[in-house]
């Protein structure tokens, strides 16, 4: 059993020797690392853009995806769990407002986490539990595991074109609450994909918008000619090019060093060393984007509500909660 909790970094006096570690230093990152090998069409990119900040893909038409990953917020929210569908604001003036529109049924129970470098090909599982992923044993014809099982629809691009398919049909996160909406009605009825779900409703909506039809037609002009053409998986896969393209961090001081294009500060140069020599950061921090893209259980508490994994009286009986459910991050 492995959670997923950061905890905090503890700091301690100590003395190391600075060695040369230039055999354990990742490549630098290119345009091949990344899905359409960094550059995906103009025309689907700006579409995922419209679509991006766009609320209208929301059950109450008053949340979009970049409410919970602004570009000014580090592509998150600034808050340690997400508001999600509901109040107004953005960042740490978001907050529930006085009508009952604005009103808040709970908490996202994870923070929204950030966007960067996602568009790469190694990124092959998302959300913080992972349990959107690659299909590597071929027994879903969609290609990736996830909660939707033989119900996901194909010709989704990668992992995070597949992510982007569920924060519309979460009720917290943007489709809203039963009798809110119809799109919200049919999550209630755990009609998601069906003729009638949520993801055909979605599209239907857009398809009544000239404007993104014409967009839509732009991004994929061999499927699409009519606004009855457009599926969500098609939108999907527009969000996730713009994120991945809007969101690349491939040109930092370090990837720039690691490309030879310039070189590091003294100071940086020594913390390379440290990280990639004694201190054994990189052991886990490793690769091109910093990352081992596993799980690690560490010795951090809980705190705040957990995911959805059943009520636990010895959870609550420790922590007088009882309406916080325990999280046990990604069990494998």
């Amino acid at each position: 059993m492995k959670t997923l909790l950061l905890a905090p970094l503890a700091f301690a006096a100590f003395t190391v020797e600075l060695v040369s570690t230039d055999s354990g230093v990742p490549r630098a990152v290119h345009d091949a690392d990344y899905h359409d090998d960094g550059s995906p069409s103009a025309a689907k990119v700006e579409l995922g853009r419209m679509l991006f900040f766009d609320k209208v893909l929301s059950g109450n038409r008053n949340i979009s995806c970049a409410t919970c990953h602004h570009p000014t917020l580090g592509t998150s929210d600034a808050q340690a769990l997400a508001w999600g569908e509901g109040p107004r604001g953005l960042g740490a003036e978001r907050a529930p407002g006085t009508a009952a529109a604005e009103s808040v049924y709970e908490r996202v129970p994870r923070n929204a986490p950030a966007l960067f470098n996602l568009g790469a090909r190694e990124f092959t599982r998302m959300f913080h539990d992972g349990r959107g992923e690659v299909d590597v044993e071929g027994n879903y014809a969609s290609g990736f595991v996830s909660p939707a099982k033989w119900k996901f629809p194909e010709g989704l691009d990668s992992a995070l074109a597949a992510q982007a398919m569920f924060p519309v049909s979460s009720p917290t996160e943007m489709a809203g609450q039963k009798g809110e909406n119809t799109l919200a009605d049919a999550v209630s009825l755990n009609n998601v994909a069906g003729p009638e779900g949520l993801w055909r409703q979605v599209s239907a909506r857009l398809a009544g918008i000239p404007e993104y039809v014409e967009l839509f037609r732009a991004a994929y002009p061999d499927t699409i000619s009519v606004g009855s053409d457009i599926e969500y998986v098609h939108a999907a896969n527009a969000i996730a090019a713009f994120v991945s393209t809007a969101f690349r961090a491939a040109a930092r001081p370090f990837d720039r060093h690691l490309r030879g294009e310039t070189a590091l500060t003294d100071a940086a140069a020594r913390g390379l060393d440290l990280i990639y020599g004694r201190a054994r950061c990189s052991e886990c921090h490793s690769g091109p984007f910093q990352t081992d893209h596993d799980f690690h259980a560490i010795a951090m508490p809980q705190i705040g509500p957990g995911k959805a994994d059943g009520f636990d009286a010895g959870y609550w009986s420790r922590t007088g909660m009882k309406a916080f459910t325990e999280d046990h991050g990604a069990v494998e």
